[in-house]
């Protein structure tokens, strides 16, 4: 079984990413508290297809909390000289609104305007052989 629950806070406005053959897709990072210290959290990225993709970014923003459902996905590509980035990520199945925060104009103009990719993190580069057995 792979099931992911999680409830947190969008960290930035997520950006509408349009795809080949008219797909669409966003990703963001929600911090989810760990509850035991208020200041600690969890930083989950998670990605989402179609149409719920377009309705996150319609009424989200910066700091809506959203609940989230989904499952769990690894993969990796190589980036220059070679080296493998491992990436683990929530692919969003369903998610709900629980408290938005309002989207400004100016946001919403620069997320139609921008096409160049939106890197909120770098990955550490992370050699085959360093991986755990």
């Amino acid at each position: 079984m792979n099931t992911v629950s999680i409830i947190g806070r969008m960290t930035k406005a997520p950006r509408l990413r349009q795809l080949s053959e008219g797909r669409v897709q966003t990703s963001f990072i929600v911090a989810v508290s760990k509850g035991y210290k208020n200041d600690d959290a969890n930083f989950v990225l998670c990605t989402i297809w179609g149409k719920l993709a377009e309705l996150t970014v319609k009424y989200c923003g910066k700091g809506s909390l959203v609940g989230i459902a989904g499952r769990l996905n690894t993969r990796s590509y190589e980036k220059e000289a070679g080296v493998r980035v491992f990436v683990t990520e929530v692919v969003v199945e369903d998610i709900r609104f629980l408290a938005t925060k309002k989207r400004d104009e100016e946001d919403q103009q620069q997320t139609e305007q921008d096409k160049k990719p939106d890197i909120d993190f770098e990955f550490p580069a992370i050699h085959p052989n360093q991986l755990p057995v």
